[in-house]
């Protein structure tokens, strides 16, 4: 009776809403302005009656511990994982039904309703005959082996794999009662998620999911012209058997309610049916509005590792666990920044931090991507790395389930240097400052008694760094990784002078770490 009068109050609070066009930008909410991330525009526009009414029609499945759902509960529990801090290096992945299109981006669902309409249209057929739900079956995983995936992420150097276990396409990878529109009965006919969490730890490397379902209320929206043309034939979009996949014939805030609910739901299935190390969000999930479903789902989370006695933490972006609106400030979250460059930190950032990146020019797989060689991503990896971040590195995998030899190319390049050079990236904690000398510079790491310099580009016969002067303390060794005799120097106040071979060292490439030791 109670959620009952909660729903009538959300219905009170919010007009009645038929169509995709018609959908308000959701509240603020008090999330600040920022250039760098999104507030959760693509989140939907809900009341807090909605979310009220949502919250008390999750059935939670009965669990003990010590985290309740509210903010202050669950700051005073949490710890960020010591295994994190540690990593430093993750893979994580955009594969699903747009990987069959391979067109445009992983937005496909979005785009074939608007500006791609006619390139669907020219290349399927017409959307009233095959829409989004049409390319399902063509997302086989025919030739996909979850063990080689596994051995390849090892090979890369990887410590943790994190898979997106649902887009904003409302389509799950995994094995689920929650929803019938998943992986093991449709398409691949196989729960992804499940085969890919036991090969990845087999391998020794933790799990996440990743789920961006958050944002499928909001996520299509057709032009008007098609919107009309499906609507009038009750096909796809408005195919009432696939309404609650589409989400965009029933936008009511009873459809909302039931939206959110099932958002409550599929975190709880994928928390107790695979355990993940991480569960990530997306920026939908930023809304303030959300907070009693997120403290919810957090809640449950963290009282469940605890009885698996395995330490785990959620990781979203901006302030979506930061409820005082400063992301400085997260609870029970690790923050992630979106791709490096302008979002991601120019500088130390104190805590824990993540940032993730793409291999190539789409998240998802697409036809003619370009994808960057080991180099370029080895740069980013030891830059996020020498700021306190650990770098997760994004591929995209075919629908067919093989990872295109150009990016296996580039984590297996990743892997060869990260095996001769892993002692300054694993388990290193930043030092004074990030680096000198701009983009082919210096970056530095420490870890115990050692200091890491690690040098983007081959510095010639010499290598000076100026931050190591005499001020920074007595240098006594300095090392080259990789080779076996140490290295003669200077030191003053004016920096360390290393003096190199005269050739480069044959099996050196891309970055080059010297341990120094004294400081």
């Amino acid at each position: 009776m109670r959620s009952v009068k909660i729903l009538a109050l959300a219905f009170a609070a919010l007009p009645a809403l038929a169509c995709a066009q018609s959908l308000p930008k959701p509240d603020r909410g008090g999330v600040p302005d920022s250039e760098l991330y999104d507030y959760g525009v693509m989140g939907p526009p809900a009341t807090p009656a909605i979310v009220e009414a949502a919250r008390a029609a999750v059935a939670l499945p009965p669990v003990k511990g010590p985290f309740a759902p509210t903010w202050e509960s669950i700051a005073k529990h949490y710890q960020t994982p010591a295994w994190f801090g540690d990593a430093k290096f993750g893979i994580f992945m955009h594969w699903g039904v747009y990987s069959a299109a391979a067109h445009h981006n992983e937005w496909y669902e979005k785009h074939m309703y608007a500006a791609d309409r006619a390139w669907h249209a020219q290349n399927f057929g017409p959307q009233e005959r095959v829409g989004y739900k049409d390319l399902i079956p063509l997302f086989t995983a025919a030739r996909w082996n979850p063990d080689d995936w596994a051995a390849l992420f090892k090979a890369a150097g990887a410590r943790f794999v994190m898979p997106t276990a649902q887009h904003h396409d409302n389509f799950a990878l995994w094995d689920s009662k929650v929803t019938p529109f998943n992986a093991k009965r449709m398409g691949p006919k196989r729960d992804l998620i499940g085969d890919l969490a036991a090969a990845v730890r087999r391998k020794g490397m933790k799990f996440g999911v990743s789920n961006h379902g958050v944002e499928n209320f909001t996520f299509i929206n057709p032009v008007p012209e098609l919107n009309d043309r499906l609507k009038a034939a009750k096909a796809d979009l408005y195919d009432p058997a696939w309404g609650s996949f589409y989400n965009v014939a029933d936008r009511s805030p009873a459809a909302m309610t039931r939206f959110l609910t099932d958002w409550v739901d599929r975190n709880v299935e994928l928390i107790d049916k695979y355990k993940p190390d991480i569960l990530w969000f997306d920026n939908g999930a930023n809304l303030r509005v959300l907070d009693p479903l997120k403290t919810q789902v957090a809640a449950y989370y963290y009282n469940r590792a605890r009885q698996w006695g395995k330490p785990v933490s959620i990781s979203t972006k901006f302030v979506a666990y930061a409820p005082s609106n400063d992301d400085k400030k997260q609870i029970g979250s690790i923050v992630d920044f979106e791709k490096v460059g302008k979002r991601s930190p120019p500088d130390i950032r104190p805590g824990p931090w993540m940032v993730d990146d793409t291999i190539g020019s789409t998240w998802g797989y697409t036809e003619g991507m370009s994808v960057a060689g080991p180099g370029a991503i080895l740069a980013r990896l030891i830059d996020t790395v020498a700021k306190n971040g650990t770098y997760l590195l994004n591929i995209a995998p075919k629908a067919d389930g093989t990872i295109p030899e150009n990016q296996r190319d580039t984590l297996l390049g990743i892997g060869r240097w990260l095996q001769a050079n892993g002692e300054a990236i694993y388990g290193t904690r930043p030092w004074m400052k990030f680096g000198e000398g701009g983009a082919d510079g210096v970056r530095f790491t420490r870890r115990g008694r050692s200091v890491y310099a690690i040098a983007l580009s081959w510095p010639g016969r010499e290598l000076a760094i100026s931050s190591l002067g005499s001020q920074a303390g007595r240098i006594t060794r300095v090392e080259l990784l990789g080779q076996r005799q140490p290295l003669r120097f200077t030191q003053d106040a004016g920096g360390l002078r290393i003096v190199l071979p005269a050739q480069k060292p044959a099996g050196l490439d891309h970055a080059y770490s010297f341990r120094i030791t004294g400081l």
